[in-house]
């Protein structure tokens, strides 16, 4: 495999680009460079906001689509490519859910910035990880002035046991996710990182075998099924290491670079 094979990459960030302290390792932004060099598409798909995205990859921000909020945002330097809110109405029931759910904290992801109605420390200092913009407010159901691109809550007793029983009778109707061990994602039904990845491949003229693609937990699942280059990262959820057809290394062992670098060789 060489990088002739390669027209777009895509890559999770926390858990798969990022180390578990959330860095990038300095050895990335050298292999970008390549990527771009030889015209090599790559894209940051993440669940977090598209101003901390940015932010994160402030360096190169001007270069990479940013596939924020699990797909429902995309964007090119400042340019909205795809947009895939939730509607309010179905938003405002989700928050009610929430409030009966004990340590969990409900966020509205709205494209301005994201809402919260709680200042707690433990939990601002989690969500200021993932959002550069938010505020607080006293009811998340009076918002009226936002489009709502996903509905995250903050799950401290663990997202997978403990707030996902709550939701799952949404599957049918909504994108429901376990995004990591304290994050449950819920979107419109045709928003995630898989319909994102269409929508790049179809605006690029890029086939499933010429992408590549990086990814750790279960709101990656989609997007790796759009790529025949799919890597799981060594310390991703089962469940994902099961549809992969590569392994990479760990996050840890900055696995995405490792195989990025073989393709720019």
């Amino acid at each position: 495999m060489t990088f002739s094979d390669i027209r777009l990459v895509a890559t999770d960030m926390d858990g798969t680009l990022l180390n578990s302290k959330h860095e990038i390792h300095e050895s990335f932004f050298p292999v970008f460079r390549k990527l771009k060099d030889h015209g090599i598409i790559f894209v940051a798909a993440s669940g977090r906001q598209y101003f901390n995205l940015a932010k994160t990859l402030d360096a190169v921000k001007d270069e990479v689509i940013f596939a924020a909020e699990n797909g429902s945002y995309v964007v090119f330097k400042d340019e909205e490519i795809h947009i895939q809110a939730i509607d309010p109405e179905i938003t405002r029931e989700l928050i009610l859910i929430a409030r009966k759910i004990k340590n969990t904290y409900p966020i509205i992801c709205g494209k301005k910035k994201a809402y919260v109605e709680n200042d707690d420390e433990e939990f601002i200092n989690h969500l200021k990880l993932y959002f550069e913009r938010y505020e607080v407010v006293k009811d998340l159901c009076e918002i009226t002035d936002d489009q709502f691109l996903k509905f995250t809550l903050c799950d401290l007793a663990g997202s997978e046991v403990n707030s996902y029983p709550h939701y799952k009778k949404y599957e049918e109707a909504l994108q429901v996710k376990v995004s990591g061990p304290i994050w449950l994602d819920i979107s419109h039904k045709k928003a995630n990182k898989g319909r994102a990845m269409e929508v790049l491949q179809e605006k690029f003229k890029v086939t499933a075998e010429q992408t590549m693609v990086f990814g750790d937990y279960l709101n990656d699942l989609e997007m790796l099924e759009k790529a025949h280059y799919s890597y799981a990262m060594a310390n991703a959820h089962p469940d994902i290491k099961k549809i992969a057809r590569f392994i990479a290394k760990s996050n840890d062992e900055n696995g995405v670079v490792e195989v990025l670098s073989e393709i720019t060789e």
